[in-house]
């Protein structure tokens, strides 16, 4: 017993050794990749290169080429610029891996292989997860401030300003995310790309209702005609009736998700009582055989059913 647990400590010590070797490896090639680009960018300038540059997925040459070979890499990265987060495919992937890998050493040593599998598992999902809850907090932001982003358009075409210079003025006046998202769309139209495909790209980076029919209204004027301070008006106020009415469910709703929160933190919390009370009976399910595997089916299932009751109240409208 005590050899096998010397080399479990040896393992540990190694593996953990060998992520922080790994860590400062990337760190130093990442380093040397920005300062070459840096030297590349100066030599670029002095002979006149192209405005459009190619983005890559790391800075890491090796990590770089691995990326380029899967599909579902674009899913992540229009992911993370939704997200309005500075970071590159590269950085996630690899703080992904690392957790996972972090994660399955601790587990597998106190808890056996299975568990370690779904704790690393668990862990290598949770940048990605972090990625997906900014991505959200940003579309509500947005939503929210859209309908008075629509009122400024309003009163700027009611004014006498072409939309081209409305959509300047509320880009300079309105507050991120909706300025940063109407700036990147002047500048592609301004820069010849056009009204129809910079808004339809607008779409794609926002896929909201509002902002598909803000793009719709847009596109539909420029073919027939009207008058284009109307319709963004009566947008502004459909999207505040909107707003309003979920909210009012959101707030229907909120005592369903409490409840979720303590149905899932209930077993936690007994658990740790009993261990504290009186930690031999614990412990009977802790060295038993199939007592690991047991926790870890628990864990699972409590964490399965919190997600379930959060889409049960969550109320799409």
């Amino acid at each position: 017993m005590l050899i096998v647990s010397i080399l479990a400590f040896f393992v540990v010590t190694f593996t953990l050794a060998s992520i922080v070797v790994a860590i400062s490896w990337m760190a130093f090639l990442k380093t040397r990749a920005e300062e070459t680009e840096a030297e590349q960018g100066e030599a670029a300038l002095d002979r006149d290169a192209p405005v459009i540059r190619n983005e890559r997925l790391s800075t890491i040459n090796f990590w770089d080429n691995v990326l380029t070979r899967f599909d579902f890499i674009e899913i992540l990265k229009k992911r993370i610029e939704q997200a309005g987060l500075d970071w590159s495919v590269g950085r996630v992937t690899i703080a992904m891996a690392l957790a996972g890998v972090v994660a399955f050493v601790v587990l597998y040593r106190f808890l056996g292989f299975w568990p370690a599998v779904a704790g690393s598992a668990l862990a290598a999902f949770s940048p990605y997860g972090y990625v997906l809850r900014q991505r959200e907090k940003r579309f509500r932001k947005f939503a929210e401030n859209f309908p008075d982003v629509l009122d400024s358009l309003s009163r700027a075409l009611r004014a006498g300003y072409p939309l081209s210079a409305s959509m300047d003025l509320i880009a300079v006046e309105t507050a991120p995310p909706v300025s940063t998202e109407m700036r990147k769309t002047a500048a592609e139209a301004n820069l010849g790309v056009g009204w129809n495909r910079a808004l339809e790209n607008l779409g794609h980076r926002i896929p909201l209702l509002e902002v598909n029919l803000f793009v719709s209204a847009v596109q539909l004027h420029s073919r027939t005609g009207g008058k284009l301070s109307e319709v963004m008006g009566g947008l502004a106020e459909n999207m505040r009736e909107s707003i309003a009415l979920r909210g009012e469910v959101r707030s229907l709703a909120a005592h369903g998700q409490i409840t979720g929160v303590i149905l899932t933190a209930l077993p936690v919390g007994i658990a740790g009582l009993m261990m504290w009370v009186s930690p031999g009976y614990m412990e009977v399910l802790y060295h038993h055989p199939y007592g690991k595997n047991l926790i870890t089916a628990a864990v699972a299932c409590l964490i399965l059913a919190h997600f379930v009751i959060r889409k049960i109240v969550d109320i799409k409208i």
